[in-house]
């Protein structure tokens, strides 16, 4: 009697696993492929600059620019650049 317990058991618990993949595997093959690497408008892979002050990179298009040098916010164009 037990051995047909755990039979039931050891199929039961294959089927869920067995299901399980199945789900899974099905949805990868209804999701689009993700682009990387682009904007989420759907446009160029964007430039990036370095803040002449803190060095933090980030899009060329969010850039404040002052005396020819790329910074990432109004406030760090009143900062001078920090000594190396």
């Amino acid at each position: 009697m037990r051995v047909l317990f755990w039979i039931a058991l050891i199929a039961l618990v294959v089927f869920a696993v067995r299901s399980k993949l199945r789900a899974i595997a099905k949805q990868h093959q209804q999701q689009p492929p993700q682009h990387t690497g682009r904007s989420a408008a759907g446009g160029e892979i964007e430039a990036m600059a370095q803040c002449a002050h803190c060095g933090m990179y980030f899009p060329a298009s969010e850039s404040v620019r002052a005396d020819g040098l790329d910074y990432c916010s109004p406030g760090h164009v009143r900062l001078p650049p920090p000594k190396s």
